[in-house]
């Protein structure tokens, strides 16, 4: 009887998670389906090209803002640095690139990457927790930004066709930019899948302990998800610095919360794991729609961040898997 009720149990338990993880990939998908046809009804040329344009090309920083933090989030961390990493490599951009041209472009994305591993090696060598780690490096980069640049803007006058392409391109009418981003998420997406480092991301996530205990190493896996977020915030750096033609030490800062809204939004779990590209796409085209929407509204962009802020608290509440937390601190 006992064996019985365990596997009773053993199955409603599977049951229930499954119910959760179709609840967690549908309702974002419907979301944005909602969204989409109430902006479309206020503002009917929402859904034509222009307006798909504008929508891409918005898109485009948040998403690739985006798959960075999410990477960090898979393995159960938070980095709130990857902002103002783009913001200072949009400066760096546009110091270097007059003189430098392609390379300078390619110096100024190293750099950002490198950020990225001295945060994650800081986080798993060291064994500080990446958000104290995280607001250490904004804080430092912000100050950094504002004393290289002179706390003004750094206009791109030489050499900008050399990212303006990326902008100015269209394909089919659409944006270069919105379109990179999107292949760069199915990339990722598809090497996640093909790759054990990418099921190593996730293994963290879920259950570290377990990990550690069969032999494998997470310090590699850390170091390599924080990599990464920098990089993908010296390749948002790229695409904003292209369509300002120029640099800023806060050009970015105002993307933080969107990017992790889209992450959060799409479906990946704050408590990492679960989650992934195609959602982090899905949760991105919901944020910008929002964003459309709150304009179509005549709302101030003032109040974009309270919404941005609400947004995170509800996807969290909806997405967080309660089962994996001993306790709340």
């Amino acid at each position: 009887m006992t064996d019985m009720t365990t596997t009773t149990t053993m199955i409603s338990v599977v049951r229930k998670q499954a119910t959760r993880d179709l609840f967690v990939r549908v309702v974002p998908l419907l979301v944005l389906v909602a969204l989409v046809a109430a902006v479309a009804l206020r503002q009917p040329n929402f859904v034509s090209a222009p307006g798909i344009r504008g929508l891409l090309e918005s898109m485009a920083p948040i998403l690739l803002l985006a798959i960075g933090q999410m990477f960090v989030i898979l393995t159960g961390g938070i980095d709130l640095s990857f902002a103002v990493i783009a913001s200072f490599t949009t400066v760096l951009i546009g110091l270097w690139i007059g003189e430098l041209g392609a390379v300078g472009v390619l110096l100024a994305v190293l750099v950002a990457a490198l950020v990225g591993f001295f945060n994650g090696i800081v986080v798993a060598f060291f064994q500080i927790p990446s958000f104290i780690v995280t607001l250490g490096t904004l804080g430092l980069l912000s100050g950094l930004g504002l004393l290289i640049s002179g706390a003004s803007t750094v206009r791109i006058s030489q050499n900008w066709e050399i990212i303006g392409w990326i902008t100015d391109l269209r394909v089919a009418q659409m944006p270069v930019s919105g379109i990179l981003a999107i292949a760069v998420a199915i990339i990722v997406a598809l090497v996640l899948a093909l790759f054990s480092r990418g099921n190593r991301l996730h293994a963290m996530g879920l259950a570290e302990p377990a990990v550690l205990m069969s032999g494998g190493s997470t310090l590699r896996a850390r170091v390599l998800a924080f990599t990464l977020s920098g990089l993908f915030a010296g390749f948002a750096a790229v695409v904003l610095a292209a369509s300002q033609h120029a640099g800023g030490p806060t050009l970015a800062d105002t993307l933080q919360l969107p990017a992790i809204a889209a992450v959060i939004v799409g479906g990946t779990a704050i408590t990492g794991g679960v989650g992934g590209p195609i959602r982090t796409i899905i949760g991105a085209l919901i944020i910008v729609v929002l964003r459309v929407g709150l304009t179509a509204m005549g709302v101030p962009p003032t109040y974009e961040q309270i919404v941005y802020g609400v947004v995170i608290i509800g996807a969290v509440l909806l997405t967080i898997d309660r089962s994996r937390l001993k306790t709340v601190k």
